[in-house]
């Protein structure tokens, strides 16, 4: 039986605003009690603030690095004792990291961190209960950048395909025990993490953002929650805001060569918009 959101308990992380604070507010909407979790104490907060403000005491929130394994174990803590056990984990916090080659070994560490190693810390503290449960709802966010690339984000497009990897892996080992997985593959999403690299001073960050937004609409936060919790009622792995991002998979896939050649032309256009 397909899981239904209302009644269960969820965490979203990164759920200070923009997709998070979006799927936090949806979630609540559907029925689900939530914590919501940011590095940002004080807009997790506005966001509980303003679920509860709908559904009163159905929403409380936390602050904290949420790539900390002890950090993630205090989240579930608090979801138990407000609500119960964790049905569902929004491992939807993230950064751009720092572009480029230039990008030095703490950046690294940060984006790995961030993007990847706190999905599976939270899995970690999370599968085994929902194997002896019998169910249970990982819910990673990703990106197009994890199935396609990133120009000029290299930690940003190398840790959303491991996270992305990671789901898969997830999704395959577990889900015959209860344990669903999918994973959020946006493009362009109106937040302050699409223009952070335009903000950056960088060359190489604005050229992840101009390549993001040129590719196609930038949708609303909202509009990818409400996608979310449809791919969640149909049990769909890869969720996909953007429909044309399985095109340009697809395109991938089949000839592999053929698809980096466009996307060096489409970088070359970018860097020198007069020559293309």
């Amino acid at each position: 039986m397909p899981m239904k959101v209302a009644e269960r308990v969820a965490i979203v992380t990164g759920g200070g605003g923009g997709i998070g604070g979006a799927l936090a507010t949806a979630l609540a909407r559907a029925g689900a009690t939530v914590v919501v979790a940011d590095l940002d104490t004080q807009a997790a907060a506005a966001v509980a603030d303003a679920i509860n403000a709908e559904r009163p005491g159905v929403a409380t929130s936390s602050g904290g690095d949420v790539s900390d394994t002890e950090v993630i174990r205090e989240l579930i803590a608090l979801a138990e004792h407000h609500y119960g056990p964790v049905d569902m984990y929004f491992a939807n916090a993230g950064i751009t990291g720092a572009p480029g080659l230039e990008a030095d070994d703490g950046d690294w560490d940060q984006a790995i961190d961030i993007n990847l190693r706190a999905h599976i810390r939270a899995a970690q503290l999370l599968v085994p209960d929902w194997v002896r449960r019998g169910e249970g709802y990982f819910v990673a966010t990703a990106s197009a950048a994890g199935l396609l690339t990133q120009l000029g984000g290299a930690t940003y497009a190398v840790t959303k395909h491991a996270a992305v990897g990671f789901a898969e892996w997830l999704n395959i080992s577990y889900g015959d025990q209860g344990v669903r997985v999918s994973c959020l593959c946006p493009m362009g999403v109106n937040t302050k993490l699409l223009y952070a690299g335009e903000q950056s001073g960088d060359p190489l960050g604005d050229l992840a953002t101009r390549a993001v937004t040129a590719a196609g609409e930038v949708l609303e936060p909202a509009a990818v929650a409400e996608e979310v919790l449809a791919a969640i009622a149909d049990e769909r792995f890869l969720i996909l805001p953007h429909p044309a991002v399985l095109e340009m998979y697809r395109f991938k896939g089949a000839d592999y060569d053929r698809w980096l050649r466009g996307m060096r032309r489409y970088q070359r256009g970018l860097l020198n918009p007069e020559v293309s």
